[in-house]
């Protein structure tokens, strides 16, 4: 007996990596899944084929699992509306979402044009609104219980040199996360997010990834189990909540906060200067947050 028998799983950016491991663990644990991806490279060009997403289904069903593919972009409403039609067309229900699509175009702010900034917000963030939005009123409205995964980063979460487009994005994606699993309670829809330190096609030519063998741990296969337990009964009760999983194990991930200076009386701005240590972080906190 699998952990996701009889749910359906809509997975975007299933044609490798990270959503490719999600969609053949669902498979195995029971669900059947809808594997998106429209193609093309890590970049966001030369997209239009669902050849990756067939590749990934073909292994599914070779293995006795249930999949269909699907290549609907999801960075536009159409889309997003798309992929959530062929579950109900294919499987006649939705009861997983997990928001993982995205792509790359990382550079310096000064160097990063318009057209970079757009299309990786276009992607990322509105992306996994036009892929919610309909799971969502379909939840909501068959009173249905149902759970949506998104992709979050610590690059939104805290900050990574030449990622201000990504970062903003995931920082976005984190608070529509947070804001959603506020609202879902009363649905009895659960919304979590991820934060993961995988080494895939979009990050294996990073600084600090790239030319070094890289760690078990953070091989998509070994990410997928994090996401295949916020997706399951078994973290029932768990909502709004980021998991970080890397090569240094599975922890929950959030903008953090400090103490800080609390007045009892007008202040000046001497006096923050004075309680600087209390109001921000000590100055190895990255060496204390970094997946």
């Amino acid at each position: 007996m699998g952990l996701l028998d009889g749910k359906v799983a809509i997975i975007t950016g299933a044609g490798g990596g990270l959503g490719e491991a999600y969609a053949k663990l669902f498979a195995r644990e029971g669900a059947a899944v809808v594997v998106n991806d429209l193609g093309g490279a890590r970049d966001g060009s030369g997209a239009g084929t669902s050849a990756a997403a067939q590749k990934v289904v073909d292994a599914i069903t070779a293995d006795g699992g249930r999949a269909v593919a699907n290549g609907d972009d999801v960075s536009i409403v159409e889309g997003g509306q798309a992929i959530f039609q062929t579950a109900i067309d294919a499987f006649g229900q939705v009861d997983i979402l997990v928001n993982n699509a995205g792509i790359l175009r990382d550079k310096t702010f000064a160097n990063t044009g318009e057209q970079d900034w757009d299309l990786v917000v276009k992607v990322h963030l509105k992306g996994t609104y036009n892929c919610t939005a309909p799971v969502w009123k379909y939840l909501k409205d068959n009173g249905r219980k149902g759970v949506i995964i998104m992709t979050s980063s610590t690059s939104g979460l805290y900050g990574n040199f030449g990622q201000s487009n990504y970062g903003a994005a995931k920082a976005g994606i984190y608070g529509f996360m947070r804001v959603l699993a506020l609202e879902g309670a009363r649905y009895g829809i659960r919304v979590m997010g991820l934060a993961p330190g995988a080494f895939t096609r979009m990050t294996s030519d990073l600084p600090g990834m790239r030319d070094r063998e890289p760690s078990v741990l953070a091989l998509p296969e070994n990410i997928a189990p994090a996401v295949l337990y916020m997706a399951s009964d078994l973290a029932e009760g768990q909502t709004g909540k980021v998991l970080g999983v890397s090569q240094r194990g599975v922890s929950e991930m959030k903008m953090l906060q400090v103490p800080g200076f609390r007045p009892s009386e007008p202040y000046t701005a001497q006096d923050v200067a004075a309680h600087a240590d209390e109001v921000f972080f000590p100055a190895d906190w990255e060496r204390v947050v970094t997946l």
